[in-house]
C-alpha cells in the first residue's frame, strides 16, 4: 500500500511539474516576430528590440554596443528586415542593416545611443529615424562613433534631418 501512494505522489508531481514548467515556459515566450509583449522594465533598463539578419556580425557589435550603453537588448533574427522596415515606413533609400523598436519609435541602422536618448526624451511626432546603408564610423561598425553621422527621421510629414553630428 505505502509503495502505490509514493508511485501515486511521484505521477502526480511529475503531471504538476510538466504543468509548471509548461506554464512557466509559455509565460517567458512572450515574444514572437512582431517582437516583445512589453517594452517596461521595472529597474529603469532601457528596452529596444531589434530584428536583425541572422549573419549580421555589425548586427551584434551594435547591440553589445547598446548593451553596454545601458540597453537591455532583445535580438530577432529575421531576414527579411529590410521588407518589414519597409512595412512600417522606413524610406526604401533610408534602409540600414537592422530594423529596432524603443518606445514605439522605429530606428533603422546603426543610430548612436546618443541620439535614441534625444529621440525618446524630446518624443517628436515621428515614425522613427533612420541611418542609412552601414556607415564605416558607426557603432557596430567602428567600436566608438567618429566623425559626423547624418540621421534622418521619417513619418507622415516626409523625410527631414534629425542629426547631422
Amino acid at each position: 500500500m505505502n509503495r502505490r501512494y509514493v508511485l501515486a505522489s511521484l505521477a502526480a508531481l511529475g503531471v504538476g511539474g510538466t504543468f509548471t514548467f509548461t506554464t512557466l515556459t509559455s509565460a517567458q515566450s512572450t515574444e514572437d516576430a512582431t517582437g516583445p509583449a512589453s517594452t517596461d522594465v521595472s529597474d529603469g533598463t532601457k528596452q529596444i528590440t531589434i530584428w536583425r539578419d541572422p549573419g549580421c556580425g555589425c548586427c551584434d557589435s551594435y547591440a553589445d554596443y547598446l548593451e553596454e550603453n545601458g540597453y537591455q537588448v532583445t535580438r530577432i533574427d529575421d531576414r527579411d528586415f529590410d521588407k518589414r522596415s519597409i512595412e512600417v515606413g522606413v524610406p526604401e533609400q533610408g534602409l540600414g542593416c537592422h530594423l529596432a523598436e524603443i518606445e514605439g519609435y522605429y530606428v533603422s541602422g546603426l543610430v548612436p545611443s546618443e541620439i535614441l536618448e534625444r529621440l525618446v526624451t524630446e518624443k517628436p511626432d515621428i515614425t522613427g529615424i533612420t541611418l542609412p546603408g552601414m556607415p564605416s564610423n558607426a557603432p557596430g561598425m567602428a567600436r566608438v562613433k567618429t566623425g559626423t553621422l547624418k540621421t534622418y527621421a521619417f513619418g507622415e510629414g516626409g523625410i527631414t534631418v534629425y542629426s547631422d553630428e
